[in-house]
């Protein structure tokens, strides 16, 4: 295997919508850096279970249902 090819993985400090910090390894920054995350599971509507709206524009979601309205979902 060529060396150098991987990037350097190392710990770095995350830090949460609630001002929590978690430490994970990855390979974005440098050692000890500190990542602000806008979004995070606990403000996020995919993990929060929010009011996501489904837009239908020109019609596409209601032609997707209709072509597929038998398959059970």
């Amino acid at each position: 295997m060529k060396k150098d090819t991987h990037p350097d993985y190392h710990l770095i400090d995350v830090k949460l919508t609630n001002g929590d910090i978690v430490q994970m390894k990855s390979t974005w920054g440098a050692e000890g850096e500190t990542l602000a995350l806008d979004v995070d599971p606990s403000v996020h509507p995919a993990w929060t279970g929010g009011g996501a709206r489904l837009m239908d524009t020109g019609g596409r979601v209601s032609k997707f249902k209709k072509k597929y309205e038998g398959l059970g979902f």
